[in-house]
Formats: structure tokens, C-alpha cells, sequence
């Protein structure tokens, strides 16, 4: 550690970090627009200039600057920095004035309006007013996608989107053109940008050139009601801020959470929002004569309650979809136990992960936070480019660094980093067991869902393990076996052991015709249930699974509701309501219990405080909100042992559009523009 004073307080910091981290740490408030925490350092901005003792007759750029750098002072004295001298007010000042140039008084239309950096700076640091009176310039605005709207004059060129995009999405598709007044932001040949992570862009703009287009002049900051939540788009469980206006969504922003997706999410994280009120289920229905008529909530929850009473609980069964809370999760399996069903499962893709292999075969026990410090990936059947790009931009973060090597066994596919690819299927990944090599010392085994949703899906999660313990992804301290999963409820789901009981079929079988004569739906929408079944769907959207219900009862979406979620990684977040779910859909776990109600035999809780209460006594690690309930590591090397014959055919990735998984996203008019994009950019790469 290293002294240094800063504005005459003396803090201890590390001789690595900047003078605009040290003055950071000491309290001192250092403004700034290209310096930011997550990317490299440009120092093109001057605006953190402060003042070195000792050092040169003129400001220095903090930001560029090391505590290392510094020279001690008289008799090893430790070197002084100062924020807040004259030579730094009367720098500041100046750097403003050349920002505010060529920047266009366009305050009272923008709406990077009220939340504004250059605002900010330029009341904080900037002087009261500019020498300049020649005309500003004027910058043609660039089509980059549907997702981010263009307005250049704006742009003071401080290129954190062109650091963004280079270096943690890893498309590198902005840079800049032209020299001094001509110089311009742009993405080259003005097409869409290609990134799953485009949308952060207008996060990180200072000044309102980057902003998000679908939100175009819809509000004003200071009119949001900001609710903190987590995502469900995938089983990442990004830290969330939803924005809401009234009962309507406005916007989804990020929020900092360092140990899952420090401050990044996807495009169909932020931008699924127009599918949260399009396509909505507001009032049950009751198919009559092969079409669905409106109902009242007693006449659906008593047809319902009739089919139940006169089906044998062997002919009926309960499907958990992949946007579903635990509440709603345990209330449906309680409700299972009353009516005697043991054909339960949470696995509409048919993958073949189990509780009963132990917690650790279905978690990514390596931690996300954890990639960071393994020395190997192996990938066996996953693109996590399309099935948790956060996640891959962590992988890439961590392969920058250098002394990573990874590995491929799967479906080609850019994966923004490089990789060594052994091959297409399960034959692949025996030869790289069976290797003659030196193994690594932490080893990162992901293995997704294109390996686990077939028929040989357990022979693979055998493999896998065996290919954990070998090569070095099982050791002290470490477990490196990580299942990357594509469903925000299924490992909520695995932890209750929504599963087939013995006797109980999968969901692939229960489904098909003549099993069943009753099933539950709850919110699964990727599955095909066959004919011949009465089919109960619970859910918030008119998907696939309403269209094959026979009775529908409106639920909530994930904005619309307190729930509990379990990423991929074992970690245990709240889904906080920001608004109230449309007409009379009401949230699901209620759904549950008056449908219990009707049956003659209520539920054991009549609020949602009391179902929590339940499901802690029954499952109490559920209730130690963010923190993660490790998984026995020894559990993979019984997994390892598990005799199982695997198919040749190759892994295929189980998304085949990135933003059209789940109801919500196929709802989103913005989601589809996106989509159709996408799919032309394949056409054009095959011809």
C-alpha cells in the first residue's frame, strides 16, 4: 500500500490504482465523462484534472495517472494531490467551455434530460459562461439498430460505446471517423449493430447522443416509480431497476451487482418491456364448443374444480414453465400432494438434470464471479453468447487476461472470444477425457442445455463429470462442473423436486396423447400438449400454451409480482412488484389457493407472508437471500460413475432465437423488429 494526501487527508491505497481512485477513496469528488470503472483507460476527456505537488506546472488527467507515478515528497513526505485549487477550478472550467462548443441547447427535448451527466458537470465544475459565438456544428445522425437512438451533435466524443463494444461485448462494431471538428462516432457502414449487449451503450453515454429508442420521448426521469428487481429472461438472474409510470412499464435499467452481472444486461432484458402489456391475459376463459368464451373467476375455478374431482390422481399432471416464482412452484406442488399427482415436472425441454443426483449436478458451481478465477473453460452443447450473454461477456472478460484456454465441444458459433473447437458431439468429449495431457488446476466445465435436453441427456451429465474430475475441474476449493441453465425457474423448480414422483412420468411423455386426462399448466409455453387432455393454463400471456387450454386463468408477469428466484448458480433473489397485472389476472400463487378453495381442501396459507413461512420450514435455504447453498461436491464423482450409453448425434443449441424464448418476448413488437434482423444477417452470412 501506498500514502498519499489528498486535499490534506491521508488514505492508504495500492500503488496500481489511479490518482482519480485515490481521491475516490480519500472522499473527494472528481468529475469525469470518458473514465469509466469497467473499461480501459482513454483519458480524452481532461475533465478529472487535478493538481500534482511537486509534480508538472499544469493539471494532470487523474484517470491516466497511476499513485506509482507520483513522486514523494521533501524527506519521503507522501506525495500531495489537490482537487479543489484554483489551478484546478480554473482547468475545469475551461475544459467545459470546449465541451459546451458544439453542443446544441437541446436541454428541454432531450431526454437524457434530469439524469444528464454534462448537466450535472456543467453546473458543479463549469463557469457561467463561453467566449465562443462562432456556430456549432452539425453531426448526421447514424442508424446503429432499433435499440439506440442517434442524436451526434450531441456526442463530445469521450468513445466509452467505442470501448463497450470492443472490448465486453467484443463485436467492436463503433469506432470513430474523421479528425478534429470532422470527427464522428459511428458504426462504419451505418447498420444495425449485431451484439446481444448493444442496449448498455445508451447507459454508459454521458450526454444524450446514445438513447434508448423504444423509450423515445415516453417520459421524463423525475415521473419513474423505481422498483429494484431481478431478470427472468434468463437463469442468470441479472440485478434489475424497473421504471414504471402509473401501472405502466416504462423502462428496465441495470443495477450493480459485481458477484452476477456487475452492470450489464442483455437487449431482451431491457427491451422485452412493450411485451409486458401486449397480448395480455386480463379475464378467464372457458373453451366452449372449441373456442374460448369469457368467464367469471367462480365459473372457471368450478370447471376446473369438476374435472378434478372426477379424475383419478394417476391421470393427472402439473407442468411448471420457465418464468414461474418459487411461491407459485410450491403452491402448485402443494396442491399436487392434495390431488395425489405424481406426473410433476418443471423440464419442459426435456433436459435430463435431477435432484436426485445431489443439488451440485444442476448448478454452476464454479459461481459466476468464479469464471474469473478459473485457468480453463471446456463449453459441452451451449452458446452462451445467446443463452446468458452477460455471462459470456464475463467469459470474455476473463479471456482477455490472458492464460485461459478454452475448449469447445457443440455447435460452432461466435462466441466474441477464441476457442479451440474438439468437435460436434458426445464422441468429442470422450476423446478429450481420454486425452494424454496435462490437466488444469481449475478447470470451468459448462455444460448447457444442447447437451442435457435429449434422450442421452444424463449419459452426457456422466461424461461431463468424468471430465470435471480428470481434467482438473474438481479440486480443493474448487468445483469447476457448472450447468449453465436457460429457464429462470428451473433450479427454484430442482430445489422443491418438482419432478416426477415414482411411478411419475417426464413432461415429454406426459404430454402426448391418451396419458393424461388433466394438466396443470403453469406457464409452459415451449411444450406441445397433445389432444385428448383437459388442459388448466395458468399464465399472463396468450401464447402457445392458451391457445391449447381448455380453462384459462390469468396470472401475473414477473413485474407484477413478489416472488422468489433461484439462478443458475444457486443464488436466491427477490423479484420486487413495480406494477399490478391487467383487469382480473391476479398473481399466481392466489390462483392456487382458490382453486384449493373450490376443491373443498384450502391450502394451508391465505397471504403471501404465510406461504413463505411454508416454504422455509420445508426447504429453509431458500430464505438466506443472496447467498448461495453450495452443492456437495462429491455428488459429481458419484454422477461420474453413472453407466449411461450416449448418442453420436451432434449437440444443437437449445435457442434458436435469441429474442423470441418466452411469451413476453414473442408479445414485444420490438423484440420481433430485432429478430428480423438478426435472421436477414444469417442469410446474408450463408449466401
Amino acid at each position: 500500500m501506498t500514502k498519499i494526501l489528498v486535499d490534506g487527508v491521508e488514505v492508504d491505497v495500492p500503488p496500481e490504482f489511479t490518482l482519480l481512485q485515490a481521491c475516490e477513496e480519500a472522499g473527494a469528488e472528481v468529475p469525469r465523462f470518458c473514465y469509466h470503472e469497467r473499461l480501459s483507460i482513454a483519458g480524452n476527456c481532461r475533465m478529472c484534472l487535478v493538481e500534482v505537488k511537486g509534480g508538472p506546472p499544469k493539471p494532470q488527467a487523474s484517470c491516466a495517472m497511476a499513485v506509482k507515478d507520483l513522486r514523494p515528497g521533501p524527506a519521503g513526505a507522501p506525495p500531495e494531490v489537490f482537487t479543489k485549487s484554483p489551478m484546478v477550478k480554473k482547468a475545469r472550467e475551461g475544459v467545459m467551455e470546449f465541451l459546451l462548443v458544439n453542443h446544441p441547447l437541446d436541454c428541454p427535448i432531450c431526454d437524457q434530460g434530469g439524469e444528464c451527466d454534462l448537466q450535472d458537470q456543467a453546473l458543479a465544475f463549469g463557469g457561467d459562461s463561453s467566449r465562443f459565438i462562432e456556430n456549432k456544428r452539425a453531426v448526421e445522425n447514424k442508424y446503429i439498430g432499433p435499440l439506440v437512438k442517434t442524436e451526434m451533435t450531441r456526442c463530445i466524443h469521450c468513445t466509452r460505446c467505442v470501448r463497450f463494444t470492443a472490448e465486453v461485448a467484443g463485436t467492436g462494431e463503433m469506432g470513430a471517423i474523421g479528425r478534429g471538428e470532422d470527427m464522428e462516432i459511428t458504426t462504419y457502414l451505418q447498420s444495425a449493430m449485431s451484439s446481444e449487449l448493444q442496449g448498455n451503450v445508451a447507459d454508459l453515454c454521458p450526454v444524450g447522443a446514445l438513447l434508448p429508442k423504444p423509450q423515445n420521448f415516453r417520459a421524463r426521469p423525475w415521473e419513474y416509480q423505481k422498483t429494484e428487481s431481478v431478470d427472468v429472461q434468463d437463469a442468470l438472474g441479472s440485478a434489475i431497476r424497473v421504471d414504471t409510470r402509473g401501472r405502466e412499464v416504462i423502462r428496465i435499467l441495470p443495477r450493480v451487482n459485481d458477484a452476477v452481472n456487475e452492470e450489464w444486461i442483455s437487449d431482451k432484458t431491457r427491451q422485452v418491456v412493450d411485451g409486458l402489456a401486449r397480448q395480455r391475459l386480463d379475464r378467464p376463459f372457458i373453451r366452449e364448443s372449441g373456442r374460448l368464451r369469457p368467464a367469471s373467476w367462480q365459473e372457471a375455478l368450478g370447471a376446473v374444480a369438476a374435472k378434478a374431482k372426477s379424475t383419478a390422481g394417476a391421470k393427472m399432471g402439473a407442468l411448471v414453465g420457465d418464468l414461474a416464482a418459487l411461491e407459485e412452484i410450491f403452491a402448485l406442488k402443494l396442491l399436487a400432494e392434495k390431488l395425489g399427482i405424481l406426473h410433476l415436472d418443471c423440464r419442459q425441454d426435456g433436459s435430463r438434470v435431477d435432484p436426485s443426483f445431489g443439488r451440485a449436478s444442476y448448478l454452476f458451481n464454479a459461481t459466476v464471479a468464479g469464471i474469473e478465477d478459473a485457468d480453463a473453460l471446456l463449453i459441452v452443447g451451449s452458446n452462451p453468447r445467446k443463452e446468458a450473454p452477460v455471462l459470456n461477456a464475463r467469459i470474455r472478460k476473463r479471456w482477455l487476461k490472458g492464460g485461459f484456454n478454452i475448449s469447445l465441444v457443440g455447435e460452432r458459433a461466435d462466441l466474441t472470444y477464441d476457442y479451440q473447437y474438439l468437435g460436434a458431439g458426445p464422441d468429442s468429449l470422450l476423446q478429450f477425457i481420454q486425452r494424454e495431457q496435462e490437466p488444469a488446476k481449475k478447470r470451468l466445465v459448462l455444460i448447457g442445455q444442447g447437451a442435457l435436453a435429449r434422450p442421452d441427456g444424463d449419459a452426457i451429465l456422466a461424461l461431463a463429470a468424468q471430465a470435471a474430475q480428470r481434467r482438473g475441474g474438481i479440486s480443493e476449493g474448487w468445483n469447476g462442473f457448472s450447468v449453465l441453465h436457460a429457464a429462470a425457474s428451473r433450479v427454484g423448480a430442482l430445489d422443491l423436486g418438482f419432478v416426477p414422483g415414482r411411478g411419475g412420468l417426464p413432461a415429454h411423455e406426459f404430454v402426448k396423447r391418451g396419458a393424461l386426462d388433466l394438466v396443470f399448466n403453469l406457464g409452459a409455453d415451449e411444450i406441445e400438449i397433445e389432444p385428448g387432455a383437459f388442459v388448466v393454463y395458468i399464465g399472463s400471456h396468450g401464447d402457445r400454451g392458451a391457445h391449447r387450454a381448455d380453462v384459462i386463468l390469468p396470472g401475473s408477469a414477473y413485474t407484477e409480482k413478489s416472488g422468489l428466484f433461484v439462478n443458475t448458480e444457486g443464488r436466491v433473489q427477490v423479484a420486487s412488484r413495480a406494477a399490478f397485472p391487467p383487469g382480473e389476472a391476479r398473481e399466481d400463487w392466489a390462483i392456487f389457493r382458490a382453486l384449493s378453495g373450490a376443491l373443498g381442501d384450502a391450502l394451508p396459507f391465505d397471504s403471501l407472508t404465510q406461504l413463505r413461512k411454508a416454504l422455509f420450514e420445508r426447504h429453509p435455504h431458500l430464505q438466506r437471500l443472496d447467498a448461495i447453498e453450495s452443492g456437495d461436491a462429491g455428488s459429481i464423482a458419484k454422477l461420474a460413475q453413472h453407466s449411461a450409453v450416449a448418442m453420436k448425434d451432434p449437440f444443437v443449441s437449445i435457442i434458436a432465437d435469441f429474442y423470441l424464448t418466452n411469451p413476453i418476448a414473442r408479445a414485444s413488437a420490438v423484440m420481433a423488429e430485432c429478430s428480423a434482423l438478426a435472421q436477414s444477417r444469417l442469410r446474408q452470412a450463408a449466401e
